[in-house]
């Protein structure tokens, strides 16, 4: 058996059974071996329930006599009962919230069930135990066996995996152990150099995945995953470092226009920049002077600016001729995630360049538009694609906004020097290689978010890129009122929404789930849904109010109508999942009230929050919950005293733990990765050595597997 063996060499599986591990990423018998438990279980000492002590962590070995699925009789909490006979007679076991579990055994299953003993009433019982159903009862159970020490040290901590329909963690569990004693680790070669792994006292990759997956002591299991963790950063930071060093090779355009006419121009704004802005101006203009290109990102909270920077250095990079040319200008393209984002940029740009002769395109899917208008030089016109292109062709069209269809290979530029992304968390390697000039000139390139980002996660994703934070607010901006609520406040806040509407406000309601949960509640999950929170708000709570909603399942065009209704006033509520978080400005929206703000994390409820804070009246944000425990309680009222989204972003990867940090797959980083992000001192040195290495090597010539490793990575990422 080879590491790159597909997972059917490892024994029969079937074709079910293969489609679900391709859900979870599994396709090889590397992937198994890199699919790490989510935790691991001491399953304590095997006995019978008449010999344990209540409150200790026993494994009971029985058949299954009766399964059930309930609610609690007083809190109506949704529940799994399964009833199991033991050598000592009868015992409960009972999992509130996952009334699923009790779904995993039928009557007559022999299993073993891991779990604290207590005692409800007059019946011994098992809490939330973990079970597994096993082919039969061990012989000899019986006291004698208890005295020598219960389980084996090989099966007294059993690993817990993530899981999917069709896939069990017991399956993947035996047969990862089954593929461990194969002898495959002589068949794996470290990728993590023997220098590096000494010097941080990190055990090699063969006893790593022993300890990690079947591990004889919880000490070893934790050197197995801060070793997997490191690698893990370490691999991210030599990609990202590898490619901003082959990306800043390349020559760029030279851009430096005084520092008073970009001043002059920034009265055209209205309002005076804060010091963070002008910092942020200063720094970019300092990049466009050097000849190499610029790799930097802009990161600011909702409202912080980020739109005045783009433009003030825009305005610098028109202001530049091409080399050799006394005429014309650089170009540039302003990318944004949304066609009602880039319209809204669009309008934006011609109040501020209006006047300066300056030609600004809009291209999206919808249409493209030139500014000025020759009929009414203060306005736009609609022209055609092919015209478009050909003036973006020739150089005179000098700013093009749009979606990310400017890199698609119709779009071609005379003297592309300045890229902005809008919102893009990644702009990878082969999307750079797109900006490739025919001279062989590569543009500056400036991302920008509003996604508030621990800095251990920024150095981990934007590792090659130069940050810039926005960490002021601008003057004279009124801070939202946050109120955290509960059952007994809701008929106030909708009172006072009725009073912010007859005022002619906008508002939005969300919910964590588009459709109704589950009627059956077997999932527990009690949350509202986008459609039926509509539905209720329209017949029963704002009858006669125009209510839209907008969800993720929407089609991109449906979601842009529903926005643009918004943004007409149209619409009086929008009820919506998160997906409003990147959003458009809606000035005249000053409320948003937030169903079960528990689900979501705390940088994701301020961005949420942040849809209010566009206009000029007092704005409410109401984070609804109906949770009262202290970890709960203590992680929403952060949102009502921390002063901005990046101080939340680290209280949050503290309170919630960074593999619910927005969620490790929207970053691109397992679990065991964004652990390690707790970690800023792991995430320095993981950056320091990649840099040393290819300081040295940049091909890595001399460690053949770890770039071997690397291209594996590139190909699974389809970057």
């Amino acid at each position: 058996m080879h590491p790159e063996d597909p997972i059917t060499k490892t024994g029969r599986i079937a074709p079910t059974q293969i489609a679900a591990l391709r859900r979870l990423g599994i396709e090889t018998v590397r992937d198994l071996l890199y699919h790490f438990p989510a935790r691991h279980v001491d399953a304590g000492k095997a006995t019978t329930a008449d010999l344990a002590a209540l409150g200790t962590r026993v494994t009971l070995y029985g058949q299954i006599e009766k399964v059930d699925i309930k609610k609690s009789f007083r809190s109506k909490v949704p529940m799994g009962e399964a009833t199991m006979r033991e050598l000592s007679g009868k015992i409960k076991l009972v999992w509130f919230h996952q009334p699923y579990m009790a779904k995993l055994v039928s009557v007559g299953d022999n299993v073993r069930a891991s779990g604290e003993l207590s005692k409800r009433g007059s019946q011994m019982t098992l809490i939330n135990p973990e079970i597994e159903k096993i082919a039969a009862i061990p012989n000899g159970l019986v006291p004698s066996l208890f005295s020598e020490g219960g389980l084996s040290e090989d099966e007294r901590f059993f690993s817990v995996y993530p899981e999917t329909k069709g896939i069990t963690s017991t399956w993947l569990y035996h047969k990862i152990k089954k593929v461990l004693a194969s002898g495959i680790i002589e068949e794996l070669v470290d990728p993590i150099p023997e220098d590096i792994l000494a010097r941080y006292n990190l055990p090699p990759l063969g006893n790593a995945l022993i300890w990690l997956h079947t591990p004889r002591d919880l000490r070893h299991a934790e050197a197995a995953r801060k070793r997997f963790a490191f690698e893990e950063i370490f691999l991210i930071q030599l990609e990202r470092w590898k490619a901003r060093m082959e990306y800043a090779a390349a020559p760029s355009w030279k851009i430096a226009i005084p520092k008073k006419d970009v001043a002059e121009f920034v009265k055209r704004f209205g309002f005076p920049l804060t010091k963070a802005q002008q910092d942020a101006i200063d720094v970019i203009a300092g990049d466009f002077a050097s000849e190499h290109p610029m790799l930097r990102l802009l990161e600011g909270d909702v409202g912080s600016g980020k739109t005045a920077v783009a433009a003030a250095t825009v305005y610098s990079a028109i202001r530049t001729r091409p080399p050799q040319q006394n005429f014309g200008t650089l170009q540039v393209a302003y990318m944004c995630p949304t066609e009602i984002l880039a319209t809204q940029h669009f309008e934006s740009f011609i109040k501020y360049f209006i006047g300066t002769g300056i030609q600004i395109g809009l291209m999206t899917g919808s249409g493209c538009r030139k500014f000025p208008s020759k009929v009414h030089p203060d306005g736009w016109t609609d022209i055609s694609r092919t015209q478009l292109l050909k003036w973006v062709a020739n150089g005179e069209i000098a700013v093009v906004i749009g979606t990310h269809a400017l890199m698609s290979k119709t779009v071609e530029f005379e003297h592309l020097a300045y890229v902005i992304i809008d919102e893009q968390h990644r702009f990878g390697t082969n999307q750079r290689a797109k900006l490739l000039q025919k001279d062989g000139r590569i543009p500056h390139l400036l991302s920008m978010t509003a996604t508030p980002i621990p800095r251990t996660l920024a150095l981990t994703l934007y590792g090659d890129l130069d940050l810039t934070l926005l960490d002021v607010m601008p003057s004279g901006r009124k801070p939202i009122i946050t109120t955290v609520a509960g059952p007994s406040e809701r008929d106030a806040v909708y009172q006072h929404m009725r009073d912010q509407m007859a005022e002619g406000r906008q508002m939005y309601v969300i919910c964590p789930r588009i459709d109704e949960p589950d009627p059956t509640k077997e999932h527990a999950v009690n949350a509202r849904s986008v459609k039926a929170e509509a539905e209720r708000l329209r017949k029963s709570v704002f009858p006669g109010k125009r209510i839209g909603i907008l969800h993720s399942k929407m089609k991109p065009a449906d979601k842009d109508k529903v926005m643009d209704q918004l943004v007409r006033h149209e619409l009086d509520i929008l009820v919506a999942t998160s997906v409003v978080e990147v959003g458009v400005n809606v000035p005249n929206a000053t409320t948003i009230l937030i169903e079960g703000a528990e689900r979501f994390g705390l940088a994701q409820l301020h961005q949420l929050r942040g849809r209010v804070i566009r206009g000029t009246h007092q704005a409410h944000c109401y984070l609804f919950t109906e949770s009262k425990t202290e970890k709960t309680v203590e992680r929403l009222k952060a949102m009502t005293t921390a002063k901005n989204g990046f101080e939340l972003s680290e209280m949050d990867l503290m309170l919630r733990g960074a593999g619910e940090l927005g969620g490790g797959k929207q970053w691109g980083i397992s679990d065991i990765g964004m652990e390690a992000i707790k970690n800023i001192k792991m995430v320095e040195a993981a950056r320091n050595e990649a840099k040393a290495l290819l300081a040295d090597d940049l091909t890595l010539k001399r460690f053949p597997v770890l770039a071997a490793t690397l291209e594996l990575r590139g190909r699974s990422h389809h970057e």
